[in-house]
């Protein structure tokens, strides 16, 4: 009997990597695709020998076909660090808009259910704590961060019209900070920085006083959320997160702590619009799926260190090891 295929979009970036792996383990044929302008060969090639696996390097803002039949789709392909999208606004809102809607009509064509990968963006900087799906978000459409926020605020409007107008099955995860091995070392985000700078011997940077707060969720759990979320019926935008809060000044202190680095913890000024508060609200998850993270974060970031002290040492200090020029249209 044929494998049923998926489509995961965005395969070789850190979640799109660790959701091939997970949906080959569950029996699936799967059809990895990706532009590369973020994404990275290496995690996925342990995968290209496998006769269940299949990879188009191919950009989703522009035409979209896939050959035979498909049973899912799920789309992760967007730039997701600060250092990304404001290096590629347009090629951050395009894959959020017009790679939406090309993934969007493959669905419907292939009568295939799609997940979105939304965000916890979407909230901006709350004003409610912690933040529920019903919340509508604080957001700057104009600001820095409006590249990213408001391409997935977009990308939800049109899968659920498309949910509503066409009948299309579709599901829509909001995601909060993910962590754990296959993140860039030097993307941006909080953990990759700390502890970046803690191995090469730097002052960890604390943006603002520290007291904003994130929640961190380890990779596995988060690919469990959105598994389950996907086989599930419900259509509305869900959280998937670890609601365990801290500060960064906390976690600056954690980070010192597991590498056992001297250096010390030095303060700049907070960008604008950062969020001053993130934590999801999973009652939802654990109701509807009977999901909750289950790695704690001194677990998960054991593991995550020691991936990151396992890479070259080249990959230590590539701060932009990428060429986007290019792709700036």
């Amino acid at each position: 009997m044929a494998r049923e295929r998926v489509l995961i979009t965005g395969a070789a970036g850190f979640l799109g990597s660790h959701l091939c792996d997970r949906f080959l383990k569950e029996g699936y044929h799967v059809v990895g695709m990706d532009n590369l302008i973020t994404g990275d060969l290496r995690n996925i090639e342990h995968l290209f020998k496998r006769e269940d696996f299949e990879f188009y390097h191919h950009d989703v803002s522009k035409f979209v076909h896939v050959p035979g039949e498909l049973k899912y789709i799920l789309h992760f392909a967007s730039p997701a660090s600060p250092i990304d999208y404001l290096k590629i606004p347009i090629q951050t809102l395009k894959v959020g808009s017009l790679g939406t809607h090309n993934l969007l009509g493959l669905a419907r064509a292939k009568k295939a259910r799609i997940i979105v990968a939304s965000t916890s963006e979407v909230y901006g900087d709350p004003t409610v704590h912690p933040q529920p799906e019903e919340y509508y978000g604080n957001v700057n459409p104009v600001g820095p961060r409006g590249v990213y926020d408001e391409a997935k605020r977009f990308q939800e409007a049109i899968t659920m019209a498309y949910h509503t107008f066409h009948g299309l099955d579709t599901r829509i995860v909001r995601i909060f900070n993910t962590y754990g091995p296959r993140m860039r070392l030097n993307d941006g985000r909080v953990l990759p920085a700390f502890i970046g700078q803690a191995l090469r011997g730097e002052d960890l940077t604390v943006f603002g006083d520290g007291s904003q707060t994130r929640s961190f969720c380890y990779v596995d759990d988060l690919v469990d959320g959105i598994y389950r979320l996907l086989l599930s019926d419900y259509v509305q935008p869900m959280n998937i997160g670890n609601p365990d809060e801290i500060t960064i000044r906390e976690f600056a202190e954690e980070i010192v702590k597991l590498t056992g680095t001297t250096q010390k913890v030095i303060y700049q000024p907070l960008p604008k619009d950062d969020p001053k508060q993130r934590q999801p609200d999973i009652r939802k998850a654990r109701q509807i799926l009977n999901w909750q993270p289950k790695v704690s974060r001194a677990e998960g970031l054991k593991i995550t260190y020691e991936y990151f002290k396992s890479l070259p040492k080249d990959l230590l200090y590539q701060r932009d090891h990428k060429n986007f020029e290019n792709y700036i249209r």
